[in-house]
């Protein structure tokens, strides 16, 4: 089979012919039909962030596709079957996963991390919490929803709690950042996206957000002042700047949420008296629990939330080199892998 590789980190993937994966008893072997391209791969590839499993590996976790075979332990699928998987296996037996804190399972499994990806005809992959999908949902809706939307959904539902009416700021517009305007918007708030890019800017407001800034264009502390008069309830910051939450600390009203879901690996000043006398809550969200993702199927499936036009351009799996190039160049918003 085809699958891109990463051979060593800060550089390109490599297309390679590889052995189909063997599957042991409670797997099951995926025909991958789509997988979303993600801002995640290019931290191992461009910024020299290691992978659990050491180079090489196939990347890619945004997956979807066919159920191919099934190991003799398995017995809630079947081959034919479609389905997405979501970017984390989790173990069912630590303690996160027996309080309904899956997400953070102590024996996570990672695609394209801990284990081989989905950039790759085929994927080999335990069936504990892969999801089965509808005939009406694309395999291109369905591979946002294993990360860019049910990362979102976590953020907004289950770790800040947005509420109706409140005021929501978002720094950051690319596939994550939209689905959180998207899923805040869903949940009745009103949402200020603020990036550098136009165009993602315009995608922002075309997706549902009311305000949109550039910080090099406008001031950020007077905007708010006329927009969100009443204050900032919630900030989430997808980018993965530290000078971004540094900046929302600035901007943090009494009682706000500050919601970290970028991955920040330089060190940021807490202003501490700030984070006591305004009673702010600093909040880390990290994907999602996979019990969540029927929910949000059923969100894409009655067009609460649009994924069909997140989806930038579609690419072969010998051009992903060019979908990570458009990625990091902000040449639309989600690039997908696909296998025809």
């Amino acid at each position: 089979m085809l699958a891109a590789v990463l051979e060593e980190n800060n550089s390109c993937l490599v297309i390679k012919d590889v052995p189909v994966p063997e599957i042991n008893d409670n797997e099951v072997l995926l025909k991958v039909k789509a997988c979303g391209v993600c801002h995640t791969d290019l931290h191992y590839i461009d910024h020299g962030i290691k992978t659990f499993k050491s180079p090489p590996i196939i990347l890619g976790h945004e997956a979807s596709g066919i159920i191919e075979k099934i190991g003799p332990a398995v017995d809630n699928f079947k081959k034919g079957d479609r389905v997405l998987v979501p970017a984390v296996i989790t173990c069912g037996s630590c303690k996160f996963c027996k309080t309904s804190r899956e997400n953070i399972c102590l024996n996570m499994q990672m695609l394209g991390n801990h284990i081989n990806g989905a950039y790759a005809e085929y994927l080999a992959v335990n069936s504990k919490d892969v999801q089965k999908i509808p005939d009406d949902l694309s395999f291109e809706e369905a591979a946002l929803i294993s990360d860019a939307l049910s990362t979102a959904y976590h953020a907004v539902f289950n770790r800040a709690k947005v509420e109706k009416n409140s005021n929501v700021v978002v720094f950051g517009c690319g596939g994550v950042g939209i689905s959180i305007v998207q899923m805040a918007v869903l949940k009745g708030a009103k949402v200020i996206a603020i990036d550098i890019n136009n165009s993602k800017l315009s995608l922002a407001r075309d997706f549902g957000a009311t305000v949109t800034i550039d910080p090099e264009q406008q001031n950020i502390f007077e905007a708010l002042k006329k927009e969100a008069s009443t204050g900032v309830d919630v900030i989430f910051e997808v980018v993965g700047l530290s000078s971004n939450f540094e900046l929302a600390m600035k901007l943090a009203n009494p009682g706000t949420k500050i919601c970290i879901v970028g991955y920040i690996t330089e060190k940021a000043k807490i202003n501490c008296a700030k984070l006591m006398f305004y009673e702010l809550d600093i909040i880390g969200s990290l994907g999602c629990k996979p019990s969540d993702l029927s929910e949000i199927v059923d969100m894409v499936r009655q067009n609460k939330i649009n994924a069909r036009k997140m989806v930038s351009n579609k690419y072969s799996i010998d051009q992903i080199n060019i979908a990570l190039d458009d990625l990091r160049n902000s040449r639309g918003l989600r690039p997908v892998i696909t296998f025809e």
